[in-house]
């Protein structure tokens, strides 16, 4: 009696066994069902954004309009992930830029099975990890294929690409005569990309200097480097994908705290390179190869 109730148990367990994995199978197939396979093909470019449109003419749409002439198969899309700017927009100007879920479930509902994204970032800090990188993961699922291109300082590679980019911006300079970059900067770990940026700079023998608005090198640390290198005359320029608010304001404003007024209260001859990264060939073809080289994060 004892063994046929054992073998009545083990009868039992592997019918319930047999029910767990069909109804798995039926939940993966549902999933499959629901997942775009009719191969509609979309880029999504994301960016922070800005509220300057004449900045954003000549570097947001600039940037997304050479991805699409290297992607004419593609359907190119745009997010923002500052909702600040977001709302700004949306009040002040009437336009709605979509944040990068917003995008997504757009592209899903449309029937897209491919989404490449390129983030216009320069570094991969909490914007890019956070609200690109978390948030493609989110929809891996929903797409046949979904892949994310790199911020700029990335790769080795792409460190030295960008050093040439910079490099191809430079003013004439003379004896005593500098650059200054104004990069963002951050709390997160990423904020090292600009020692290692200033660092490659250094090796190619540019009088170029990196300080950060919200991280380390900060204006004082790039202050002192300037009087160490005997430096009289600077030319501040944006390490920023657009020329908006940091840099019209913090950067080159009349503000008795805006780099200019202390540069020149540091007894520094101050010019003003008012341009953002995006306006550059170099770094718009970065964002073209990134793309080319982006990694499927869904296989």
């Amino acid at each position: 009696m004892k063994s046929k109730s054992m073998r009545k148990v083990a009868c039992i367990a592997l019918a319930l066994a047999g029910i767990l994995m069909l109804a798995a199978c039926a939940s993966t197939g549902g999933e499959k069902l629901t997942m775009n396979t009719n191969g509609k093909k979309g880029i999504l470019v994301i960016s922070f954004g800005t509220s300057y449109p004449e900045t954003r003419a000549v570097t947001i749409d600039a940037c997304e309009q050479k991805i699409a002439e290297a992607f004419p198969e593609y359907e190119v899309r745009r997010a923002f992930t500052s909702h600040i700017i977001i709302g700004i927009l949306d009040k002040r100007d009437g336009i709605h830029v979509d944040a990068p879920a917003e995008a997504l479930e757009k592209m899903y509902k449309e029937g897209f099975s491919e989404v490449l994204i390129q983030p216009l970032h320069i570094i991969p800090g909490e914007e890019y990890t956070d609200e690109v990188l978390a948030v493609a993961r989110r929809y891996s699922g929903k797409f046949e294929k979904i892949a994310i291109g790199s911020p700029i300082l990335s790769t080795t590679e792409n460190y030295w690409k960008a050093v040439d980019a910079v490099k191809a911006q430079l003013p004439s300079l003379g004896q005593g005569e500098a650059v200054v970059l104004m990069g963002h900067g951050t709390e997160h770990p990423a904020n090292c990309a600009y020692a290692a940026f200033q660092y490659m700079l250094a090796r190619k023998g540019l009088p170029v200097y990196v300080g950060t608005v919200e991280g380390y090198p900060a204006l004082d640390d790039v202050i002192d480097l300037l009087h160490r290198g005997h430096i009289s005359k600077v030319t501040l320029m944006p390490f920023m994908v657009v020329a908006g608010d940091h840099a019209t304001n913090d950067m080159a404003g009349d503000e008795d705290d805006s780099w200019k007024s202390i540069l020149t209260k540091e007894g520094f001859t101050v010019d003003v390179y008012l341009h953002g990264l995006g306006e550059n060939s170099i770094i718009q073809k970065m964002y073209i190869d990134n793309l080319r080289s982006a990694d499927v994060i869904n296989e």
